[in-house]
């Protein structure tokens, strides 16, 4: 069997004229040969009726316990499942919703970020091999012993890569708000280009540092199982961003070029940043004793910079509370501001390339940002800015790499 996994988010649902757009994409992969399996987020957003931050204000002034609170966030998928299940079966086809355990996702019991630990692809095997139509309820899965779990933010889209992974699907479709992934968050530049094609770790790395297109966990899934993913949205006629196996940003005898080295631009707002001194007579070990603190405490951290004397680096606001904490119970010295944004250039032929700091370091120059922090990776440099300067960086920084140009064929790794 061709298999297509096809993930429709809240956004693609909310309104019955949306709903019936879905299920048109539904027919349409049908008609291309596939056997298609459903996967669905809540209808909606905050204040929609069976949204899930709706569904959690039901219990905002009291607490109820990880298991039932995971109930009740798995209830949303559940209602969009039937619901669209129902729509296929009136336009004529047979379709029958599931919830994540019925269509065999097996978790852990860490309840409101569970993992999944296994997939029985049995459940929708069946149903493809009798032409009917899953229509699975994303974001949720079940333990061993039946308890219903939920996967955290972005869920929706973990269902979707690790059903397809566990079908040995063709592809999984990614449906949301946007028509791919772009240059640059298209609210901050109007002229952002959707980029026909990606690699996964550059997916990967816009999705860690702020872009809103996929969880990343979903990125590293596919990446696991060479899973080939298409995001897109259901409103266009588009091909949206495919994203593969590939070279983006090498021409095709692997060289680098400056003006090729940036794919795109992602900024992440409201980070905290934390600016410690080493105390007077303390050893080596200081920075040490700070993050296994915070590890315990569950804090991650991001921006690390460490020197001798001092140290700076950066969580997000509803950390700040437990650093702070940490920090006083260690007597450590220190400033905050919270008034900090990460904004990071991504692309996978960044690393070690000569010039590219330079060009990065004119264009916020030019635009009167002061870098207040930096960080890289093989395929990520990001700078610390000001909450108020992140506009101007980011469009400082995509009008210096001509991201809004279009690019020639084999920039895009053909």
């Amino acid at each position: 069997m061709k298999v297509i996994v096809q993930k429709f988010g809240g956004t693609s649902l909310a309104t019955i004229p949306q709903r019936e757009r879905a299920c048109d994409w539904v027919e349409k992969a049908e008609e291309d040969g596939y056997r298609p399996v459903v996967v669905v987020s809540a209808m909606g957003r905050r204040g929609d009726p069976y949204a899930t931050d709706t569904l959690l204000s039901l219990v905002e002034d009291s607490a109820p316990s990880p298991q039932d609170r995971d109930l009740l966030m798995s209830c949303g998928e559940i209602v969009s499942a039937v619901v669209m299940a129902s729509r296929l079966q009136a336009r004529g086809h047979r379709a029958r919703a599931l919830s994540g355990g019925a269509a065999g996702i097996i978790t852990d019991a860490c309840y409101g970020e569970a993992r999944i630990q296994t997939i029985d692809p049995e459940p929708l095997e069946n149903l493809l091999a009798n032409r009917i139509i899953p229509v699975v309820a994303g974001f949720q899965g079940m333990t061993e012993t039946r308890q219903v779990t939920t996967l955290g933010r972005g869920g929706s889209d973990t269902t979707a890569v690790a059903l397809g992974a566990a079908l040995h699907a063709d592809l999984v479709d990614i449906f949301t708000d946007v028509d791919g992934v772009k240059t640059a968050d298209p609210a901050l530049v109007p002229d952002a280009r959707t980029l026909a094609t990606l690699d996964y770790d550059e997916v990967f790395q816009m999705a860690n540092s702020g872009a809103r297109v996929i969880h990343p966990r979903a990125v590293e899934i596919a990446r696991h199982f060479a899973l080939p993913l298409r995001i897109r949205s259901p409103f266009a006629a588009t091909d949206g961003t495919l994203v593969a196996m590939g070279a983006v940003g090498l021409d095709h005898w692997a060289h680098r070029d400056p003006e090729r080295a940036v794919t795109g631009i992602t900024s992440l707002a409201q980070l905290v940043q934390f600016r410690l001194r080493r105390p007077e007579g303390a050893g080596a070990d200081w920075m040490y004793r700070v993050f296994q603190a915070l590890g315990a405490e569950g804090v991650s951290v991001d921006l690390i910079n460490i020197f001798p004397d001092r140290a700076y680096f950066c969580v997000l606001p509803d950390a700040r509370e437990a650093v702070e904490r940490v920090l006083r119970a260690l007597s450590m010295a220190y400033e905050c501001s919270d008034d900090r944004a990460k904004v990071s250039c991504v692309g996978t032929a960044i690393h070690g390339l000569p010039g590219v700091m330079g060009r990065f370091m004119q264009a916020l120059s030019d635009a009167q940002v002061d870098v207040l922090q930096t960080a890289d990776s093989l395929s990520t440099i990001s700078f610390l800015v000001r909450q108020a300067d992140v506009e101007r960086a980011v469009r400082a920084l995509h009008r210096q790499f001509h991201l809004a140009g279009e690019r020639e064929p084999d920039d895009a790794g053909e």
